[in-house]
């Protein structure tokens, strides 16, 4: 007997569940079946009633802020379910109505015809990285806002600090030192420089909390010898693991580049060919890490003595590559700044590069690490 097999589109919001079901082959029924809460139980009745002798179910739904448990769930119960890029959803120019109804028809239809494309679903040990990794990015952003908070009042007042570089130890003297004529006004200044302190201490526990984590994380390796790379330390590696999964999952390094969003876009037609910016699609916290790693091949390579600590304990191979990788990119740095290059194009050409050899070396530890 021929296995029946039914798709089953998902519109997922807080309190509820649009379902629509597509039968049989493409150009079959596509019927709405009704809304359900967002609850265990109620999945577990639907997937009770759609299933039976015989049927199998496909499932799909778009990415949103209710996470993966559904996905995780359905896949406890035996069904195969994928999630999909809201980004990547084929719509109609035309088709300006939208309803909980309509989408979820629309999600079973195209699942049927294959027209979705699958993300990448973290389990939950890789999202509880994740979410540490965002924490940390999160609270770096506050200590930023707040230090600019305060540079902008000093400012606002004429107080020009004559030291070369800020917030270092000497700054802070300075800072304890200005004194303004009211005292409400010396409070919010006082207040101002707490939050700077806070800001920081936050950031600190947190990648003491995150260095803990990598420890005992399947990906230790990975984030291990990715640091063999100028530019990424512990912080960078982790974010780029986290963000983006196993790095070989890729077949190539284009295709990872593309995935971060690092290749030129082309709008091309007959003979004319034209490129552009960069798409700047899929994970934007793994693109902005590998931009900001790029910038550090401005200068002449070289290995300091925090870098040859780090790898010391690294195998050879991959030393190798992270020397060869910084010879070419700090040269490949300086020619393209040479032809007057705008500096961000320069450092994102130089970010797009840095992916492929992290690629290389993801390549040759994972193997490590599924033994």
């Amino acid at each position: 007997m021929t296995e029946a097999v039914k798709y089953v589109g998902l519109d997922v919001h807080k309190e509820t569940i649009a379902v629509a079901v597509a039968d049989g082959e493409r150009g079959g029924e596509v019927r709405f079946v009704g809304t359900v809460a967002n609850e265990d139980d109620a999945i577990r009745k639907l997937v009770k009633r759609l299933t039976g002798p015989g049927v199998t179910l496909n499932v799909c739904y778009e990415a949103g802020p209710c996470g993966y448990g559904l996905h995780r769930l359905l896949s406890k119960l035996g069904q195969n379910c994928i999630v999909i890029a809201p980004s990547m959803m084929p719509r109609r120019p035309g088709d300006h109505v939208k309803t909980d109804r309509r989408d979820a028809m629309t999600l079973a239809r195209l699942l049927r015809a294959g027209e979705l494309t699958a993300i990448w679903v973290p389990d939950e040990a890789h999202e509880a990285v994740r979410d540490l990794i965002r924490a940390r990015r999160s609270a770096q952003d506050d200590a930023i806002g707040a230090k600019q908070t305060v540079r902008s009042f000093l400012l606002r007042h004429d107080r020009r600090f004559g030291g070369k570089a800020a917030w270092t130890k000497m700054y802070w003297r300075w800072l304890s030192e200005q004194r303004f004529e009211f005292p409400h006004q010396q409070l919010a200044f006082e207040e101002m420089q707490k939050r700077v302190l806070e800001a920081q201490a936050r950031v600190a526990r947190l990648e003491a909390a995150l260095a803990e984590a990598v420890d005992a994380w399947c990906f230790a390796p990975l984030v291990r010898n990715l640091q063999v790379l100028r530019g990424i330390r512990l912080v960078s590696a982790a974010t780029l693991v986290a963000e983006v999964g196993d790095l070989t999952r890729f077949d190539n390094p284009k295709q990872l580049m593309a995935y971060v969003g690092l290749v030129p876009s082309e709008h091309s037609s007959g003979a004319k060919t034209k490129r552009g910016r960069i798409t700047r699609a899929g994970n934007a916290q793994a693109r902005t890490m590998l931009i900001e790693a790029g910038w550090s091949y401005r200068l002449s390579a070289r290995e300091e003595r925090r870098y040859r600590e780090r790898v010391i304990d690294l195998p050879e191979d991959i030393q190798a590559i992270g020397w060869k990788a910084q010879v070419r990119l700090c040269q490949r740095y300086r020619r393209l700044a040479a032809t007057g290059k705008p500096q961000p194009k320069v450092t994102t050409a130089i970010a797009r590069e840095l992916v492929g050899y992290a690629w290389d070396i993801a390549r040759r530890v994972s193997p490590a690490i599924a033994g």
